[in-house]
């Protein structure tokens, strides 16, 4: 069994996670999701990834999901849990000593042609969870403060050294797939796994979102998983 942490971007809130939390333990798996603490103006990037380390609790193996603007959490937190993969899920991927600010212009992403946050974000997810997820998330953005945070440089030298995939959403607006190709090759010199679903697709895709997690975990990760089956299952024979 896997413990996936999962770090939500600028603007959202644990509970964009509470359908893909479900999937995961139903095939098996625990996870984690906490709230950011984006409304205080003083927290820096380590406080981020340390809010989440401390909900790990030391828990192993790790997996980190980070979205969006948690990209540049993620690989903190990895860091400072000892994780052993990090899954980037249509997010921003740092350099070292890059702020979260200067992303936007350093990494050459296109302005998105939609307005609306509905058809940005979250076009594909039903409308009445779509709603209920953006008056959660609405109002704790009110509070959002990334005073601090925004402005401080990205304090790795370099990529951790782990396992690292990102998901890139087929039907993203906000980040779109011609954009997310180059920026992944340009950053990680990798090829990103693609899926269809909208930016906020952890909320309009879950139970593939939840394949996808589990299908790329580690190879002694899926090795531990077979052997806890194993050994919960019934003995055969006489």
């Amino acid at each position: 069994m896997a413990i996936f942490a999962l770090i939500h971007g600028a603007g959202g809130s644990a509970l964009d996670w509470h359908l893909l939390e479900a999937e995961l333990r139903s095939r098996g798996h625990a996870s984690v999701a906490v709230d950011l603490p984006m409304s205080e103006p003083r927290a820096g990037l380590w406080d981020y990834a340390d809010a989440v380390a401390a909900a790990i609790d030391g828990r192993r193996p790790v997996v980190v999901v980070a979205h969006s603007w948690g990209g540049f959490v993620g690989p903190l937190v990895c860091a400072r849990a000892g994780a052993a993969a990090l899954v980037l899920v249509t997010a921003m991927i740092p350099r070292p000593g890059e702020t979260p600010n200067d992303w936007w212009e350093n990494s050459g992403r296109p302005s998105p042609g939609h307005g609306d946050d509905d058809e940005l974000y979250s076009h594909d997810v039903p409308r009445d969870l779509a709603r209920r997820i953006q008056a959660h998330d609405g109002a704790l953005a009110e509070g959002i403060s990334l005073d601090r945070a925004g402005r401080e440089p990205w304090p790795l030298p370099a990529w951790p050294a782990l396992p690292t995939r990102y998901l890139l959403c087929r039907d993203d607006r906000f980040f779109t797939p011609e954009f997310v190709r180059r920026h992944v090759k340009e950053r990680l010199g990798i090829t990103p796994d693609e899926m269809p679903g909208s930016h906020m697709v952890m909320l309009s895709r879950p139970a593939e979102l939840a394949d996808y997690l589990v299908r790329v975990l580690p190879s002694r990760e899926k090795e531990t998983e077979a052997g806890d089956a194993e050994r919960s299952s019934p003995s055969q024979g006489a």
